[in-house]
């Protein structure tokens, strides 16, 4: 893993500093080393996270007329060399980087179709002097870029792009209105300060004299399922444990999350295996808080803890585990953190916590494996199950959007408000394949498929790859393996929901991994504190704020409303701000991290 950054300028001369600049700025991404490649028209950066092949991998790496900077990881880089030996390629090293350098000179755009992995890259071809900028079929690795006068600019992280003179922190309504009616998501492709985009997912871009042109070259196809039940399940595991297996290839030392849910369990239990085949014991890690036990209290969407779980998991697979356990204050004060590594107002303290986590694995691992977006694949959460909420005009995990819209400064009707956000979930959904005759159902279930994948599970990954890549360390994410996914969009609903459990089809599929109580846990939320003095702090921290001199936060946010939420203790908004996430505390604190935001970034609001 690594951050690419760089700019490309038909009519005016490169500043070549401000290029360093932009490249040191994200130093955390990458810490190992840094390399440049220079030309009157071109100039590229890298920052290297060294995972495979320490001494081969080195870039901006050149072949021929091409020049390349890549962050991510192939997965079937063996595959993809093997093609281009066939084609009479040959190889300095065994770097997944030389493999893709020379897969596109080959095959040219139609390479990224080769690739299994989570990357982001960019290709300067100095013979036609056209850029290339690719995304991952999920987009779990990040590329933002922006349009200035004669050229372009593109880098892993907002932040290096806003060093740009050319490149304003301004945002117009839309931006203000993502803030506020659809964060911590943002609209497909927007990087919600006016100047700057987001290459969707799935997504290639080449920039030339021309301007810049931007295809898909990846789609959710509705196929028929043929498979019975039974087949079905051994597929799906099939599927999950090559999806496993491959992501654990790694020059450097790798460990596991480990939660005690069924997912980061799976994940970790096929990796300990394979580990012992080796003759090494895997490292798994789980997050708690301080005086947890004593303040939890069962609820819906959190029937019980989760460490009892992670032992008696970390036992069963024979795990060397740790347990890293935060305290609330210390939770607070990295809300700050967690908006620089996110560039934006993000999941508050589950951003936060997850900052923290990360942090204490770097001290041993460089590569982490995680059981994201089994969830949003097989259907565990409440909005695929609820008829109420599946058929939810709009995005099923943000039912508050006339809430919401009080809020703004220059409050919005409930019409108005939903409108803004409808447009997004109109455009998301207008991608949907179906098949002839499907039900009514089964149609909403391809459509919350799309959803999630499109804006659910990228806000969770940009969590992910923002909160370890702040310290170099590399997070993996098996679930997002497209062959899972293509294969997942097309299962039947009544298969993923086997014995009418949350992902009862993996869970079937999967007997004999895991113990019987973990496998057939009911589903347990990232977790969080459940102290009541965070509520408490935040408030006052919150109320500190609107009653400031110099307050920012009141030129996006209708202070009487918030006034008035603080002072009935969020009894006056009623419902989640996203998903079971981000209750009462969590509003709180996203507008803290917002405040933080208009002053570290400077921005700019017009509207």
């Amino acid at each position: 893993m690594c951050s690419i950054t760089g700019e490309i300028n038909y009519k005016n001369k490169i500043d070549t500093e401000l290029l360093r600049k932009m490249n040191n700025l994200l130093a955390p991404r990458g810490p190992d080393d840094e390399g440049f490649y220079f030309e009157d028209n071109a100039c590229l950066a890298h920052r290297r996270l060294a995972v495979v092949d320490l001494e081969n991998g080195k870039q901006p790496m050149r072949f021929g007329d091409f020049t390349l900077v890549y962050n991510g990881e192939l997965y079937n880089t063996e595959e993809v060399r093997k093609s281009l030996l066939e084609r009479g390629y040959g190889f300095l090293g065994h770097s997944d980087t030389e493999v893709v350098l020379k897969a596109f000179a080959e095959f040219g755009e139609k390479s990224v179709e080769m690739f299994n992995g989570i990357f982001a890259f960019a290709v300067w071809n100095s013979r036609t002097q056209t850029l290339f900028l690719a995304r991952d079929r999920i987009g779990v690795k990040p590329l933002f870029y922006a349009e200035i006068d004669g050229g372009i600019v593109f880098a892993s992280e907002i932040k290096a792009l806003l060093l740009h003179p050319e490149i304003k922190p301004i945002i117009d309504f839309n931006g203000a209105a993502q803030i506020m009616l659809t964060g911590p998501a943002k609209f497909t492709g927007s990087g919600v300060f006016r100047d700057i985009s987001d290459l969707p997912a799935a997504h290639y871009a080449t920039f030339s004299r021309k301007g810049l042109e931007i295809k898909q070259y990846w789609r959710l196809k509705a196929e028929r399922h043929t498979e019975n039940f039974t087949e079905t399940a051994e597929h799906t595991k099939k599927l999950i444990t090559d999806a496993v297996k491959r992501q654990l290839v790694s020059d450097v030392p790798l460990c596991t999350f480990l939660s005690g849910g069924l997912d980061s369990s799976l994940i970790s239990a096929i990796a300990a295996e394979e580990f012992r085949s080796r003759g090494k014991t895997l490292s798994t890690y789980s997050i708690d808080y301080k005086n947890n036990h004593e303040n939890f209290r069962a609820s819906a969407f959190q029937p019980d803890e989760d460490a009892p779980y992670v032992l008696e998991m970390a036992r069963f697979i024979g795990s060397e585990h740790h347990g890293v356990e935060l305290d609330t204050p210390a939770l607070a004060d990295a809300l700050e953190d967690a908006v620089y590594a996110r560039d934006l107002p993000g999941m508050a303290d589950v951003d936060s916590s997850l900052y923290l986590f990360c942090r204490e694995i770097k001290r041993d691992f460089t590569v982490a494996l995680s059981g994201e977006c089994a969830d949003e694949i097989f259907g565990g959460y409440p909005w695929y199950h609820k008829k109420d909420v599946l058929h939810y005009d709009g995005f099923p995990w943000a039912t508050s959007v006339p809430e919401r819209g009080l809020l703004m400064k220059k409050p919005l009707s409930a019409e108005e408000a939903e409108g803004f956000v409808r447009g997004a979930y109109n455009k998301c959904l207008s991608g949907v394949e179906y098949l002839d005759g499907e039900s009514a159902d089964d149609r909403r279930m391809r459509e919350m498929f799309k959803l999630n994948l499109d804006y659910f599970m990228a806000t969770l990954l940009d969590r992910k790859d923002r909160m370890s890549m702040a310290h170099g360390l590399e997070v993996r994410v098996p679930f997002c393996d497209y062959r899972l996914v293509e294969y997942a969009y097309n299962i039947p609903a009544n298969y993923k929901n086997y014995r009418g459990r949350e992902k009862g089809l993996v869970r079937f599929a999967m007997e004999g991994v895991l113990p019987e109580d973990v496998l057939w846990r009911k589903k347990s939320p990232y977790p969080k504190t459940h102290n009541p003095n965070y509520m408490e702090l935040l408030s006052k921290r919150l109320t500190d704020v609107l009653n400031s001199e110099d307050c920012r936060l009141v030129e996006l946010v209708n202070a009487d409303e918030l006034r008035k939420m603080l002072a009935t203790n969020g009894a006056s908004f009623t419902k989640n701000w996203y998903g079971q996430l981000m209750t009462v505390p969590q509003i709180y604190a996203y507008f803290l991290q917002t405040e933080f935001w208009l002053r570290k970034y400077n921005v700019i609001v017009k509207y």
